[in-house]
């Protein structure tokens, strides 16, 4: 199985990216970003919706400091 390819933080253009990417692109592991966001603690924060976890890719930028 290939790893999954996600295109560089500044060619992205959905408005929120899954956990999984913003991982990949923050250099950290997925359960490292959903702690963030249950304890409300990490640098950004995501959008809940319908029970899944969207993080911002503006934040994302601003804080890779691609913006």
């Amino acid at each position: 199985m290939q790893p999954t390819q996600y295109p560089p933080l500044q060619n992205e253009t959905r408005h929120a990216v899954d956990t999984a990417c913003a991982a990949f692109h923050l250099g950290r592991k997925p359960q490292t970003l959903r702690t963030w966001a249950c304890f409300e603690n990490g640098p950004i924060r995501p959008i809940r919706l319908h029970g899944r976890l969207l993080w911002p890719t503006a934040q994302l930028k601003k804080l890779l400091g691609a913006a």
